[in-house]
């Protein structure tokens, strides 16, 4: 007789377990088991699992809460964990404040700790370091620059606590703290910071961190309007991709973005594009990565549209739509200004009704993902307009731009340029569908967004 099978032990099997999804397995055989100090722990592990591998915020969210309820009723040390983790969690579904919140509270559970003898300053920085650099990335992004930028160094100097020696997580952060630096216009700090790090990376000369660096000594010189020495960091940089394409595809494409982002602004379009199609070369071979390949595509398409080039801008702008089209759900704002800019390049050929169409899916897509009174949707909206009005349709170009009209109004006194301008054109309309004008109206759509696509790209 063979030897009897083992028993399943749903505890052991969390433990041993590699995955998210091994662990959730083995968590829903044990789970009601649980006492609210064990749930919460386990929770947290999951949770910060499912974190680490990237999977949906929502799903990292639902055990960060469970966590956080079993673990606040027992003030665990583990409490300030399940806070960072919730704060990540809405951060990535862009629910800022929520955020924002539970970072803060994060931040100063972790400080009492030390404080009240609980922790060692040792033991609680690994903890400080994530909360940190999580403040400074949200901060970021929400437009508080100057205390971003603070709470970037205050990561940076407890990481090199932490350890003697350079690691890539320290040098992640000096990055950053750069970048930053950039995004406040002070240059000369970002190329002292950067110039140290040229130095620090001297071992390793064809890392993707160095490529990273003289890309953005490039950005702070050209920002200082020294184009030449700009140039010569950006081909420092594309000398050290090169040899990178085949084993870090999907940051060389996104690196290979950025460069190409100044090319354009330096007027240099031909080495612009030629980037940008290595770029979407690297992401087509990477399934993860299509639909970073339709804002690359879509992004070639607006380089062309703003040259002038428009058939073959045309062909770029089509074939990124086909490409958006399968990632509306995941970026429905990238596919709309692709939509509306491939509707300007139909009216530039003085196809109206190809235009329209356009315009409609856009100004749909767009009135979805920003809202109808967004901005960018406005202009979606006039530029609607505008092609029915190009097509002799006055009674609906007269109802789009009464749309954008009456949705610049709800702006206030910030857009009294815009709103002047739009009731401009309507009154224009109107005076053309009863043939009393012969006044020229606007025949040229306006491109979205104002700035680069960029900032859409992976």
């Amino acid at each position: 007789m063979g030897e009897p099978s083992k028993k399943y032990d749903p505890a052991e099997a969390f433990m041993s377990a590699q995955t998210a999804e091994e662990m959730i397995a083995a968590f829903k055989h044990m789970e009601g088991c649980l006492d609210d100090g064990e749930l919460g722990l386990v929770s947290l592990r999951v949770g910060r699992q499912l974190h680490e591998e990237g999977e949906d915020p929502k799903k990292v969210l639902s055990f960060a809460e469970k966590a956080l309820k079993a673990l606040d009723q027992d003030g665990k040390p583990s409490l300030p964990v399940a806070m960072h983790l919730m704060g990540c969690a809405n951060y990535s579904l862009n629910r800022f404040d929520d955020s924002l919140e539970y970072l803060n509270r994060s931040n100063k559970l972790l400080r009492r700790l030390e404080e009240e003898g609980i922790a060692s300053a040792e033991e609680i920085r690994p903890g400080l370091y994530a909360v940190q650099l999580a403040l400074g990335n949200l901060k970021k992004d929400i437009g508080r620059g100057e205390e971003a930028l603070g709470n970037l160094k205050n990561a940076l100097e407890i990481k090199k606590k932490m350890t003697l020696e350079k690691d890539r997580n320290e040098l992640g952060v000096e990055i950053d703290v750069a970048n930053m630096q950039i995004a406040l216009g002070k240059y000369d700090d970002a190329i002292n910071t950067l110039n140290s790090m040229v130095q620090q990376t001297e071992n390793d000369r064809d890392s993707e961190d160095r490529a990273r660096v003289f890309v953005l000594i490039g950005e702070a010189l050209f920002n200082q309007g020294k184009f030449s020495d700009s140039k010569r960091c950006l081909k420092c940089a594309c000398s050290i991709l090169d040899k990178k394409e085949s084993v870090s595809p999907s940051l060389v494409a996104r690196t290979y973005s950025k460069i190409a982002t100044l090319y354009d602004t330096m007027n240099e379009y031909e080495t612009c594009i030629s980037l940008l199609e290595r770029a979407s070369a690297l992401v087509k071979k990477v399934p993860q990565e299509q639909d970073a390949e339709g804002s690359i595509v879509a992004r070639i398409g607006w380089v062309l549209l703003l040259r002038g080039q428009i058939p073959r801008a045309i062909s770029y702008l089509e074939s990124a739509a086909e490409r958006l089209k399968e990632s509306f759900a995941s970026d429905p704002v990238a596919a709309g200004y692709n939509y509306n800019n491939l509707g300007a390049a139909y009216l530039e050929l003085e196809r109206p009704q190809s235009a329209a169409k356009k315009f409609e899916v856009a100004k749909e897509m767009l009135d979805v993902s920003l809202g109808p009174h967004h901005p960018d949707s406005i202009e979606t909206c006039q530029n609607l307009s505008i092609a029915y009005s190009a097509m002799g349709s006055y009674a609906l170009a007269i109802e789009f731009q009464q749309q954008a009209s009456d949705a610049w109004k709800g702006h206030g006194p910030i857009a009294q340029d815009q709103l002047r301008e739009a009731h401009r054109i309507l009154e224009e309309l109107k005076r053309k569908a009863h043939g009393t004008s012969t006044n020229q109206l606007p025949t040229k759509a306006l491109l979205l967004p104002r700035g680069y696509i960029a900032s859409r790209l992976p």
